[in-house]
């Protein structure tokens, strides 16, 4: 009834750089799934080292039991996947160190995932990394900014501003 009364607030998130690399449209993603936007709206990162850190304030919502993929809560509600590689689940978990687990609490820039690249790249299709806001649906207005390089941790890539 409050929400009817007066309204719903919404808030802008940025998020920041996961990985430090080169950012480019899922567009240019070389998988249908990310490409096509299936799984929602974002970006892609081609990572330059295997640090993966918190974009965001938020909660892990979710860990591959493969440590391939993390999900993230934001505070005002969007829900984020980090997929590191494409096809990197058959990997099961090799190469992949997690420093977080589902229900954790983290801080932008928080260490996530450790990667070893060069493993990806043997068995896995390619190390590019997308970044999906899963639940765009439910956004309101979600608006790319980056171009080129970024540092993770501190490049905002996007921003979310939810329903």
């Amino acid at each position: 009834m409050f929400k009817k009364l007066f309204g719903k607030k919404t808030r802008e998130e940025n998020i920041t750089a996961p990985l430090t690399g080169r950012i480019f449209s899922l567009e240019n993603v070389p998988d249908p799934v990310f490409s096509q936007k299936m799984m929602g709206e974002g970006f892609a990162i081609e990572p330059t080292n295997g640090e993966v850190v918190a974009p965001i304030d938020g909660e892990i919502i979710q860990l591959f039991h493969t440590k391939h993929a993390i999900g993230l809560k934001t505070e005002n509600g969007a829900e984020i996947i980090i997929h590191v590689g494409l096809e990197t689940v058959a990997m099961e978990g090799d190469g992949f160190t997690a420093h977080v687990k589902e229900g954790s609490k983290v801080k932008k820039g928080d260490k996530l995932l450790t990667v070893d690249l060069e493993k990806v790249r043997e068995k896995a299709k390619s190390t590019v990394t997308p970044v999906v806001v899963t639940n765009s649906a439910d956004s309101e207005k979600i608006s790319l900014i980056a171009t080129d390089s970024v540092i993770k941790g501190e490049t905002v890539c996007m921003t979310v501003t939810m329903k």
